[in-house]
């Protein structure tokens, strides 16, 4: 079954740009939110559940705005997924946009995991 592409965006008030990108690019960052372990070797991510591995290679970067990763053992060649953040204009506020790809049957409960490790990743920023 095709996966299908999906966005979801999160706002995030009184948190830095900088503070949030190395949430979303660095082992320990995301080690504090996304994976119980995360090891980085250049564009190269291994994260860690329950000591199982999954391997992601960073296949677009934009510092500080957009990083966009790719599994390893993802058979579908267009599929990925990606952190972009944006400041809001009117409040100065930062948003975070995921973007990621579920079968339709699966893409609910993607949406419910995501919604779960955001609310890790805001608690983790102190907001």
């Amino acid at each position: 079954m095709k996966k299908e592409k999906f966005h979801i965006e999160y706002v995030f008030d009184k948190v830095s740009t900088h503070s949030l990108w190395n949430h979303l690019t660095t082992g320990l960052g995301l080690a504090a939110w996304f994976a119980d372990e995360v090891i980085v070797k250049g564009m190269i991510y291994t994260f860690l559940w329950n000591k199982v591995p999954e391997t992601a290679h960073v296949v677009a970067i934009k510092p500080e705005v957009r990083v966009r990763y790719r599994w390893l053992n993802e058979e579908e060649e267009d599929t990925y997924f990606e952190f972009i953040i944006h400041t809001i204009e009117l409040t100065g506020s930062k948003a975070l946009e995921i973007t990621d790809f579920a079968a339709p049957d699966e893409k609910a409960d993607a949406i419910a995991l995501w919604d779960t490790q955001v609310e890790v990743l805001k608690r983790t920023l102190g907001i």
